[in-house]
């Protein structure tokens, strides 16, 4: 199979050098600076103990490729992006290529679902930087990450059996699972703090003080209710916990800041949108259809929303300015 990389950031653009490093044939679709970068140098992957430039076939659009037969694309964009990527994919190569989800959140699936014939689910849990041009860092160390996937919304077929035996050979953790939205609505519940760390600045998250724990957990409850409100079962912190530490510590990489999340390097590189809307906004919908309320999910999405449209960098935002407005959403 070839594998088609849409969206070749810090996961993306892992997945898809370290793919190209083991063999199989891969197209990695990126724009911009990343990918003029790309082409002119090649991706400089950077990892414990161990940093290459591995040169992988680019392309700024899908109307770019010659889609074949045993193409598979793999959708690494954040799921704001989604959409209008769908769009051009569709146009380009048709609805029965097999689209794989290698995203947070869970909605993403239902999206590609609705116009695509073969759609799979990926849990990512792989601590990768993407801040310069051209250059990525993979802090997982032995294996850069845990890519476990399987049909939507159910089974296992040959396309990902054979998915995940080329992310294995690739140095992944990845094993097909017959139900891997279990494993995505899971680890959405670690997701959910993203925004805080952005917002207030890693630091703040992580020296987790009783307010910052206090109101995580507050967060995770809500969505807790919210999946039993509508009967979603959900893989256990200890289930992808277990699955996470037999995959990888994270490793140090002189001279690459290991920084946050996904939301926090939208954040430190100034991009138009972020990824909030897919996450603590996918409890705050699933609240809102089950009379299930989520005052601190909400609180913490706009406000995040809010900094962007105000151009805010990482760290901006108080603590207390978003208590203040879980408490006054908590009371209306």
């Amino acid at each position: 199979m070839r594998y088609i990389i849409y969206g070749a950031g810090g996961i993306g653009g892992g997945i898809g050098a370290l793919l190209a490093r083991s063999g199989s044939e891969v197209v990695l679709v990126a724009r911009g600076d990343h990918l003029a970068a790309m082409r002119d140098r090649g991706l400089l992957v950077r990892q414990p103990g161990r940093s290459e430039t591995i040169q992988v076939q680019t392309a700024s659009h899908p109307g770019e490729i010659e889609f074949r037969d045993d193409d598979v694309v793999v959708l690494t964009m954040k799921g704001q992006d989604t959409s209008n990527a769908l769009d051009d994919l569709e146009r380009a190569a048709g609805p029965e290529i097999p689209v794989v989800c290698g995203q947070n959140g869970v909605g993403n699936e239902r999206s590609v679902a609705r116009r695509f014939l073969n759609v799979y689910g990926m849990l990512v849990v792989m601590p990768a930087t993407f801040l310069v041009p051209g250059e990525i860092a993979l802090f997982g160390d032995p294996k850069p990450g845990l890519l476990d996937s399987g049909r939507f919304p159910h089974g296992v077929d040959p396309t990902v059996t054979q998915l995940c035996a080329d992310l294995s050979t690739a140095g992944f953790n990845a094993e097909p699972h017959s139900d891997v939205m279990r494993l995505k609505y899971g680890k959405l519940l670690d997701n959910l703090g993203n925004a805080v760390g952005a917002l207030c600045g890693e630091a703040a998250l992580r020296s987790g003080g009783d307010e910052v724990r206090a109101f995580m957990r507050r967060m995770r409850d809500e969505a807790v209710a919210c999946y039993e409100a509508a009967g979603i079962d959900y893989a256990s912190r200890r289930e992808i916990g277990e699955r996470r530490v037999a995959t990888f510590t994270a490793g140090e990489i002189p001279g690459a800041e290991r920084g946050g999340s996904s939301t926090w390097q939208s954040f430190r590189r100034g991009r138009p949108g972020i990824e909030t809307d897919w996450l603590n906004g996918e409890i705050v919908l699933i609240g809102l259809e089950h009379g299930v309320p989520t005052p601190a999910n909400r609180a913490l999405q706009l406000m995040a929303k809010r900094a962007l449209r105000a151009g805010l960098r990482d760290g901006a935002v108080p603590l207390d300015e978003i208590l203040a407005l879980e408490s006054d959403l908590s009371r209306a």
